[in-house]
């Protein structure tokens, strides 16, 4: 796999690589997250833009997986990151969080962040091991503090989440 920055032709594949990777919540009770729509084509450009979005590709150069970013309280924020099933399992996901770690550490950011599930496999135990730690939540910078309450807003605190952070 290489990893490259996202096209602005290649925003629908990454919708599309967003709800097939999300079919995966049907399997643990969470059939809100997996019918719940990608982020729309404007808000994936202003990522694209920015030069805050990546993804995996094969030998066809085609999308397999993808990681959006923000910078939140000077670390870097993975907004997003998914990979389609049908390459999952391969270290796709963890490639793509080692990039934004290297280009991060580039950029002299000593941090990566996350909010995630507590209690999907494929979530907190996998950013665990991929060397991410739970931040407590008395110890929540004002930005990750407004993502948790914006997440909230949208419903995702029906499940137990956490915010995750990669020292670098």
């Amino acid at each position: 796999m290489d990893i490259r920055s996202l096209r602005m032709n290649e925003l629908p594949v990454v919708q599309d690589i967003e709800r097939a990777a999300g079919q995966r919540f049907h399997d643990v009770g969470m059939p809100e997250i997996a019918d719940d729509e990608p982020l729309p084509l404007d808000e994936l450009a202003r990522y694209q833009r920015s030069g805050s979005a990546w993804v995996a590709v094969g030998a066809d150069d085609v999308p397999v997986a993808y990681l959006i970013a923000d910078r939140v309280d000077g670390s870097i924020h993975v907004e997003q990151v998914s990979v389609h099933p049908d390459s999952a399992r391969r270290g796709v996901g963890r490639s793509l969080l080692n990039h934004l770690a290297e280009r991060a550490r580039s950029e002299r950011v000593s941090a990566l962040t996350l909010t995630t599930f507590t209690e999907v496999p494929w979530n907190a135990p996998y950013y665990a091991r991929c060397g991410f730690q739970v931040v407590p939540d008395d110890m929540l910078t004002p930005g990750l503090r407004r993502i948790r309450e914006r997440e909230g807003a949208h419903g995702l605190d029906r499940w137990p989440r956490v915010c995750m952070r990669r020292q670098l």
